[in-house]
């Protein structure tokens, strides 16, 4: 399977000095319609160790790019499962972010399609179909669905059978997609363990050789 994803521009970091804003993560309208909840339950535990201060420095070290349109509206373009895994533990809180576009409408349609053009959206579901319109993505990160290779990725990324590559957006999601193209046993974001032995071995081969991230067979 091959995600049919458009020519991406990359996400600028914040600039020298540039101001963060902060902002109630409930108010960031995602770009994206799933994530991996394996992951969103390890970043839940992991916030739960952090008291408020920890949590505060961490979440400003992580800021998260974001697009305004005219009428103050926004949407982050990454961050989604750490961001996730706090709402749902604090549903007040907010995180700290950076603007890398200010779009010159008010309507939500053309701030997607300026997102779409720019290849910051994600329009795949958790069942890796799509892409949808970009009409159906929610409009808060309560309203994501689970997909389970993302999970599966996730964990092979955590394992170190997968390295990061994070200037390629959807990264995990293009591993993924590939390993849905495979046969794996039956597993779930809550129980990767039936999978896992397969997926460590597909994501060695060279079969997977053109996929970033690829660190090749484990030596002998």
């Amino acid at each position: 399977m091959a995600l049919r994803l458009p020519p991406y521009q990359p996400l600028p970091p914040p600039g020298p000095g540039q101001e963060l804003l902060e902002l109630p993560i409930a108010s960031l309208q995602p770009t994206q319609l799933c994530v991996g909840l394996a992951e969103v339950s390890s970043r839940i535990a992991d916030f739960r160790a952090d008291n408020p201060a920890q949590q505060r420095d961490y979440l400003a070290s992580k800021p998260v790019p974001l697009v305004r349109s005219r009428n103050g509206a926004v949407w982050m373009v990454d961050r989604h499962h750490r961001l996730r895994a706090l709402i749902a533990i604090q549903p007040e809180a907010s995180a700290f972010g950076y603007v890398v576009l200010q779009v010159d409408s008010d309507d939500r349609a053309g701030v997607l399609a300026a997102l779409h053009q720019r290849g910051w959206l994600y329009l795949y579901d958790g069942r890796g179909l799509g892409p949808h319109d970009p009409a159906v993505l929610p409009s808060t990160l309560l309203g994501l669905q689970d997909d389970p290779y993302r999970s599966l990725v996730w964990m092979l990324k955590r394992e170190k059978v997968i390295e990061a590559a994070p200037l390629i957006p959807f990264h995990e999601f293009r591993w993924g997609a590939w390993l849905r193209s495979r046969t794996l046993p039956p597993f779930s974001s809550q129980r990767l363990e039936p999978a896992l032995p397969a997926a460590r071995a597909l994501a060695r081969s060279s079969a997977a050789a053109h996929l970033a991230g690829w660190k090749g067979p484990r030596p002998a």
